[in-house]
């Protein structure tokens, strides 16, 4: 620890669960004069698995630890950014911001673990003391991340470690649970979302595209009351709810996982979007726990959310647990609306698939190299790639079985399930490496009838497979024909499914 005079204390880090070694060192390092300026980073992040905690609730351990180990601190958000090697002079002015606080190294000890941050310091002149990597302690003592991932873990040794002010705000706020639910969710990555190659301005640009056309073919279906958009997005069909005039006296809920969307959501309602004064937004994972109450809500709606669960959870197993989910929250005779994609009645009838090779580039062999990539480069190549050639790269990027056979004629022998998981991603190059890791034809209508049944809910009339016309004559038809195995044209099978299920008023 180093013994130079200062009259502060400057420790960054993300700050989820203080130490009672850190209370030690703190006090020693800042004695009776200094003050310790807590620059508590990611924190516009939260429910990832990187930042499990929102930064309120760090703020809040932060100042109660303070208060039992004597210090005197200033707490400082600082909000992530693009990496940049500045990110020391970033933070400083961050703090000289928010605070009026111009630390210099003729007056601040930096306190940090981490050795590439402290040589950011360490090179603007800050002298340094290395917190749990200090050579002069006796045994190096556990980082708090990894007391937090004992905790993840179910390992109740982690109270041992753990300052008495990060415990009493985890069990006043339940947050312990919360914490294990998101570091152990197969679901979610370090950033929040499904996965990171997804371009999410393209997928605001998308939602609001299709905002009317979705909530046009449900909204006779919705009751009032309280009524949740799980996978909102960025509120698009929320906006349209919130102009109904029969909805005005309900509750309109928004549940989103991913962090961008979630905070679109915000920014919305803080720019005054919605005019219902009952209009909220969570930003959670659905399948992580119980969001809402049992028998509290009255419509719950699903957009282009169940296909996703299914892919990237346990297939059918995680989408009964999401229908379950739902109907323990379902008030008796509410009712859950779901639009989504959906496969053919028959998915495993092999057909022949013809597809247009005049439309672009036809190398010999497929890439299998396309995660080295850029995003802008994964575009442009898969983007130039005939709709022939394209069938080709799905089926070595696509996460799911994927069996075809070329034919000499031409022609591509393959399950029609197979041939219409292809033609319905074809067109969605902006997003390739996500949408490869996605089937949309995993459940025929027939299979979605018998999984919400299982999970007890009654199927309305209004239920429906749906053939996408828009999608058939615009983006599959004009390179695209399907026969069966003896030459015979077959018409273009279910693309999406309508849903509307009802709870038992007796349940």
């Amino acid at each position: 620890m180093t013994d130079a005079p200062a009259r502060f204390v400057l420790f960054p880090g993300r700050h989820h669960l203080l130490t009672r070694f850190q209370a030690g060192y703190l006090r020693r390092l800042a004695g009776d004069d200094a003050t310790v300026v807590w620059a508590v980073t990611s924190a516009n992040h939260e429910n990832t698995r990187r930042n499990p905690v929102p930064y309120h609730r760090r703020e809040a351990a932060v100042e109660r630890f303070s208060v039992l180990s004597g210090l005197r601190s200033v707490v400082v958000p600082i909000f992530d950014t693009a990496y940049t090697d500045a990110f020391a002079e970033v933070t400083l002015k961050s703090i000289a911001v928010a605070t009026g606080l111009e630390l210099t190294p003729a007056d601040t000890v930096l306190a940090c673990s981490t050795p590439e941050v402290a040589k950011l310091y360490e090179r603007l002149g800050f002298p340094i003391a290395q917190v749990e990597a200090d050579p002069d302690l006796p045994e190096p003592p556990e980082r708090p991340w990894d007391v937090l991932l004992r905790l993840a873990a179910g390992d109740e040794t982690w109270r041992a470690l753990t300052h008495p002010a990060t415990i009493d705000v985890f069990e006043r706020y339940r947050l312990v649970e919360s914490i294990r639910s998101v570091v152990n969710d197969p679901l979610v990555g370090d950033e929040g979302g499904l996965t990171v190659t997804r371009d999410y301005r393209t997928y605001v640009e998308a939602f609001a595209t299709a905002a009317q056309r979705k909530w046009d073919s449900v909204r006779r279906y919705v009751q009032p009351g309280r009524i949740v958009d799980i996978g909102c997005g960025a509120g698009a069909v929320l906006e349209l709810a919130d102009r109904e005039a029969a909805l005005r006296e309900s509750d309109l809920i928004g549940v989103e996982v991913a962090r961008h969307l979630y905070q679109e959501c915000l920014h919305k309602k803080a720019q005054g979007v919605f005019r219902n004064a009952n209009v909220y937004f969570f930003h959670r994972n659905v399948l992580g726990g119980a969001v809402f109450k049992d028998r509290s809500v009255d419509t719950t709606l699903t957009f282009a959310l169940t296909h996703e669960i299914w892919s990237y959870g346990r297939r059918r197993e995680s989408l009964l647990q999401f229908a379950r989910r739902i109907h323990d929250h379902t008030v008796p005779g509410g009712v859950w609306i779901n639009s989504d994609v959906c496969g053919p009645d028959d998915p495993r009838r092999q057909v022949l698939l013809r597809l247009s090779t005049d439309d672009g580039d036809n190398p010999a062999a497929p890439r299998r190299d396309l995660a080295e990539l850029t995003s802008a480069e994964v575009r442009r190549y898969v983007g130039g790639l005939s709709t022939r050639a394209r069938l080709d790269q799905f089926a070595v990027d696509f996460a799911f079985d994927f069996d075809y056979e070329p034919l000499p004629d031409g022609a591509v022998r393959l399950a029609l399930g197979a041939a219409m998981d292809y033609l319905t991603r074809k067109d969605y190059t902006d997003n390739w490496l996500s949408e490869t890791q996605e089937q949309f034809c995993g459940l025929s209508f027939a299979d979605w009838t018998d999984l919400l049944t299982e999970a007890g809910f009654e199927i309305g009339p209004a239920s429906a497979p749906v053939r996408n016309e828009w999608v058939i004559d615009n983006r599959i038809a004009p390179v695209a024909s399907l026969t069966d195995l003896d030459g015979r044209p077959l018409d273009w099978p279910t693309t999406h499914v309508l849903t509307v299920a009802h709870r038992p008023r007796n349940q």
